[in-house]
C-alpha cells in the first residue's frame, strides 16, 4: 500500500460488498465521516489519496496510473463497490474499466471530463494548473476558486498552509487528465453497474458530466440529489449513503 493513510469499518451485513470512498483533490478521507456513519453496517475503506492528508509523505502521484494501481492496493481481490467524488471519480471508472472482477459497482459523483472539448477553460481545475512556479499557490487559488475568498481567509492559518503543501499533488493529478492527455477511461468499456450523479444546485459542467457518463457507460443510471452541490459528501451525506446503498442493490441484483 505505500504507506497510504487507511480507515476501515467492518460493517456485520453478510454477503454485503465492501464500500471503497475515494475523495478528490485537495481533499482527504475524513471528509467522508458522515456518509460512513450511514453504512454503518457495511464494511467502509476510506483512504488518503497520495499526497494528501496523512499519505503527503508518500508524494504527489508520478502518474494516474499509479493513482490506479492505489486503490488497487485498498481493494485487496475484493469485489467492492466503489465510490468516487470528482477526481475520486475518475480513478473509480478506470479502475472499473481495468478490474471488473473486482468492482461490483461504480458510484462517481460529477467525476470532471477535463479531456472533452466541451469542458470550460475556467474552472477551477484550469486556474490551478495554469500557475506557473510554487504548486501552493495553485492549490491555493483552487480552493479560492472552489470555496470562495472569504471562507479561505476564514481558515486556521494550519490548515491554509497544510493545503499549500498539497500542491503538488493537486497539480500532477489534474495536469494528468487535462486536454491534449490520452482520456484516462473508456467509458464505453466500464461493464460494471455506474451510477452517475451530480447536485441539483451543481453548476452546469458538473452536471453535464454525470449525464454524459450516464449516457455513455453500457449499464449507466443518472441520479440527482436534491439541493446538493459538487461537496456532497458534507452536506448531504445521508443522500450519498444512499446513493451507495443503490449501488449494491444493482450490484447484487
Amino acid at each position: 500500500m505505500d504507506g497510504l493513510f487507511l480507515s476501515e469499518h467492518a460493517g456485520r451485513r453478510p454477503g454485503a460488498p465492501q464500500v471503497v470512498l475515494v475523495h478528490g483533490s485537495l481533499d482527504r478521507s475524513a471528509s467522508f465521516a458522515r456518509v460512513a456513519r450511514h453504512l454503518e453496517d457495511l464494511t467502509v475503506l476510506r483512504y488518503d489519496r497520495r499526497g494528501y492528508g496523512r499519505s503527503r509523505h508518500c508524494g504527489p502521484p508520478t502518474s494516474f496510473d499509479q493513482q490506479v494501481d492505489d486503490l488497487g492496493s485498498i481493494v485487496v481481490g475484493t469485489r467492492s463497490i466503489i465510490v468516487g467524488h470528482s477526481f475520486g471519480g475518475v480513478i473509480a471508472l478506470a479502475f472499473a474499466q481495468r478490474h471488473p472482477a473486482l468492482t461490483a459497482a461504480v458510484v462517481a459523483y460529477e467525476a470532471p471530463m477535463a479531456w472533452q472539448p466541451w469542458w470550460p477553460s475556467t474552472t477551477a481545475g484550469a486556474a490551478a494548473t495554469g500557475v506557473g512556479g510554487d504548486p501552493g499557490d495553485a492549490a491555493e487559488r483552487f480552493m479560492r476558486r472552489m470555496i470562495g475568498d472569504e471562507r479561505w481567509e476564514r481558515l486556521p492559518p494550519t490548515t491554509r498552509e497544510q493545503r499549500r503543501a498539497e500542491g503538488p499533488a493537486l497539480v500532477a493529478e489534474l495536469r494528468s487528465i487535462r486536454d491534449g492527455t490520452e482520456p484516462p477511461y473508456d467509458p464505453r468499456e466500464v461493464r460494471s453497474p455506474v451510477i452517475a450523479a451530480h447536485g441539483s444546485a451543481s453548476i452546469d459542467h458538473h452536471r453535464r458530466t454525470a449525464v454524459e457518463l450516464a449516457g455513455l457507460v453500457p449499464d449507466g443510471e443518472l441520479v440527482v440529489v436534491e439541493g446538493a452541490g459538487h461537496g456532497v459528501h458534507l452536506t448531504h451525506p445521508a443522500s450519498l449513503a444512499g446513493v451507495v446503498r443503490r449501488a449494491i442493490e444493482l450490484a447484487t441484483a
